[in-house]
């Protein structure tokens, strides 16, 4: 068994600080699929959205992902149907930045992100000025995109800021 587990979406499993969400407190999918019809898509959707982006920064920021830094920053009131928002945000990075989340420490339930894109070689390997650009771009629209196909200016920044991205 390989220490590196891959996650299409990964079911929680307490300890290491989950406070109260543990094994025993593990929904089931039927259980999952009641609490999903007494949310709100939208509601639901603002989530995995949180999610997406929440997983992009720590990965651009080379932070490791802690699932309890997940479930206290992002999951919050929603860990009744925590796999469901886990598995919509892994098939929109899968889909959306070709990325997948992988557990790399399943003691401490540590994640990064990877890359599903095959290898470029030769002259596509070759980074400029240009490629620089056309990552910015692409994850800024993919900010918006994630904001619903708009997003206002101060939230671009603030997104921006948080790449460590100033303008100048």
């Amino acid at each position: 068994p390989s220490p590196q587990q891959h996650l299409p979406g990964f079911a929680p499993q307490g300890d290491d600080g989950d406070e109260d969400f543990n094994l025993t407190q593990t929904p089931t999918h039927s259980q999952v699929q009641r609490n999903l019809e007494r949310r709100s898509q939208d509601q639901v959707n603002q989530k995995v959205s949180e999610l997406v982006q929440f997983l992009l920064v720590k990965d651009q920021k080379k932070i490791p992902i802690k699932r309890a830094d997940i479930l206290k920053k992002v999951i919050r009131e929603y860990k009744d149907v925590y796999s469901e928002i886990v598995n919509r945000a892994g098939r929109t990075l899968q889909q959306v930045f070709g990325l997948q989340l992988v557990e790399i420490d399943t003691k401490h339930h540590i994640y990064i992100l990877t890359s599903n894109l095959s290898r470029a070689e030769g002259e596509n390997l070759r980074r400029d000025n240009q490629t620089a650009k056309l990552g910015l771009l692409i994850a800024i629209l993919s900010f918006i995109f994630m904001k619903g196909n708009s997003a206002k200016d101060g939230a671009v920044w603030e997104f921006l800021r948080r790449l460590r991205v100033h303008p100048g």
